[in-house]
């Protein structure tokens, strides 16, 4: 079968070997999908191949320094309430990682406000980067669905002074947002998002 394109005909040969070459550089089905359905891309690419243009890698910085966003009728400052600051974080493959305290393995849980002791001497990340991923959802590592991710770094207080610590979770084809509350269980399916290096 080939494959007709304009003034050129791709074989199977060189359609065989493109599908090896985009297979090494990790490319999925999905950008191939949305490569095909932008010509105005093909034809970028086609003028970098060409070396009209070059490819910049777009910077991710995150400030995890600035005051956080608090959802309505909840609050980072007070008795118990937490901002733990972490300056300029850049974000890039690898840099963040999944982490279980040892009472949530292998089945376990702890409750909220165990874990937050456990978690004390880790690099947790504040809400301000949860927010940023909430913008930036293309940006949220593939392994992260099916779990339900906390940002430890950031503890937040309501006027009875329960208080709560921010989560992102897929629902569905959707990612959502959410808050629980300390006083609840803290399964294996619940870890926290921690620096898998330092912040930079």
């Amino acid at each position: 079968m080939e494959l007709v394109m304009s003034d050129f005909t791709l074989g199977c040969g060189p359609a065989h070997r493109l599908e090896i070459t985009l297979r090494k550089a990790d490319w999925q089905l999905a950008d191939v999908t949305k490569l095909t359905k932008n010509e105005d891309l093909c034809r970028q690419i086609r003028s970098v191949l060409l070396g009209h243009a070059k490819i910049t890698v777009m910077e991710h910085v995150i400030d995890l320094d600035k005051e956080p966003f608090c959802p309505e009728g909840l609050y980072s400052t007070g008795k118990g309430a937490e901002h733990r600051k972490g300056g300029k974080l850049i974000l890039t493959p690898g840099k963040i990682k999944l982490f279980l305290a040892e009472g949530q393995k292998n089945g376990g849980c702890l409750e909220g406000h165990k874990l937050r002791e456990e978690l004390v001497n880790q690099p947790v990340l504040n809400a301000n980067a949860l927010d940023y991923y909430w913008a930036h959802q293309e940006l949220i590592p593939e392994e992260w669905k099916g779990k339900v991710v906390y940002f430890w770094g950031t503890i937040y207080r309501d006027a009875r002074r329960n208080l709560f610590v921010r989560y992102l979770h897929r629902s569905g084809d959707r990612w959502v947002s959410g808050f629980r509350w300390l006083g609840g269980d803290f399964h294996g399916y619940r870890p926290a998002a921690v620096l898998a290096s330092p912040a930079l």
